[in-house]
C-alpha cells in the first residue's frame, strides 16, 4: 500500500475509539482499527471492537468488517467499510503508513504508543504524555477542561470515579466479584431491577445497583480480573440510548479532529 494522505489508525475500537472512527470516516479519511484478541470492551452495541467476536458489527450506519491482513484491510475500503484487526500491537501501520494514528486505548497507560508511530499522534485521556509520547492529548475526563487538547504535558489523573449518566455514577456500573469467566444473563437492552443478577463471573453472580436498561455487558467467555468493569446499566429507561454513540463519545472525536487539525498545519508548512 502506498503512504497516501488521510490514512488513520485507532487503536481500540471501544466506545470512545468508535466514536473517533466514525468522526474521521465523516473527514474522509480511510481508517483502521487494531483490537486485542479478546477485547474488553463493555458498551458493544456502539463498538467496533464487537467486530471481532461477531464478524462485522454496524454502528450508527457504518459497519465495521473484522480482517485479517492488509488485503482484508485494503478490500473492506474498497467495499465502503472500516476494517477492524486483531493487532495488539499495530504492525498494520507499517503496510499502511498512516499519516495520523490515535491512541483511544483508555488504559491509563502507555502500552507501546510511540511519537515517531505517524506524522501526527494523539492520544485519549491519562497515561500519555504529549510532547513525549504522542503530539496532543485530549482530556477525557468531564469537569472544565473535558476535551481540552494538550500539545505538552498529561490530562487530568484518572480518578477512578465513572461520569455520571442519568445521574449515577458509581453504581451504574457492575464489576467482577472475582477472577473469572465472564457469562451474561440479560442482553444489552433489557429492563433490570435494583439486586438483579445480571451476569456470573465463574460462577458468582453480578448484581445490578440500580433499575434501569443494560447499556453495556462483556462478551461471554472473557476473562477477568477481580473488581474489573463487566456491565453498565442506564436509569434513563430507554433501550434505543444503548445503541447510539454517546455524547462524550462524539466531543472526545470532535477533540481529536481539533487536535489533528492544528498539528496537519505544521506538518504541511
Amino acid at each position: 500500500m502506498t503512504n497516501e494522505p488521510g490514512i488513520a489508525l485507532v487503536k481500540g475500537g471501544g466506545d470512545l475509539g468508535t466514536g473517533v472512527a466514525l468522526r474521521l470516516r465523516q473527514r474522509q479519511y480511510r481508517v483502521v482499527v487494531t483490537e486485542l484478541a479478546q477485547p474488553l470492551v463493555v458498551r458493544r452495541a456502539v463498538a467496533m471492537a464487537s467486530a471481532v467476536y461477531e464478524g462485522r458489527v454496524t454502528v450508527e450506519g457504518v459497519t465495521a468488517l473484522c480482517v485479517r491482513d492488509e488485503a482484508g484491510v485494503a478490500a473492506a475500503w474498497q467495499d465502503g467499510h472500516v476494517p477492524v484487526i486483531v493487532d495488539p500491537q499495530a504492525r498494520i501501520a507499517r503496510a499502511v503508513e498512516p499519516l495520523v494514528v490515535v491512541d483511544a486505548i483508555m488504559a491509563k497507560r502507555n502500552t507501546g504508543t510511540t511519537i515517531r508511530a505517524a506524522p501526527i499522534v494523539v492520544a485519549l485521556g491519562p497515561g500519555l504524555r504529549a510532547g513525549v509520547d504522542c503530539h496532543a492529548v485530549v482530556e477525557t475526563q468531564r469537569g472544565p477542561d473535558f476535551c481540552r487538547v494538550y500539545f505538552a504535558g498529561v490530562t487530568t489523573p484518572d480518578s477512578g470515579v465513572p461520569g455520571e449518566v442519568g445521574g449515577e455514577a458509581a453504581r451504574r456500573v457492575m464489576r467482577a466479584p472475582v477472577e473469572g469467566t465472564f457469562v451474561g444473563l440479560a442482553r444489552i437492552g433489557d429492563r433490570v431491577r435494583a439486586g438483579e443478577a445480571v451476569a456470573q463471573v465463574s460462577g458468582h453472580p453480578v448484581r445490578t445497583q440500580l433499575t434501569g436498561v443494560v447499556r453495556g455487558l462483556l462478551a461471554d467467555g472473557v476473562r477477568v480480573r477481580a473488581g474489573a468493569k463487566v456491565g453498565d446499566v442506564d436509569p434513563r429507561d430507554d433501550p434505543a440510548l444503548c445503541y447510539r454513540i454517546s455524547d462524550k463519545a462524539w466531543r472526545v472525536a470532535d477533540g481529536v479532529l481539533r487536535a489533528i487539525e492544528a498539528l496537519q498545519n505544521s506538518v504541511t508548512r
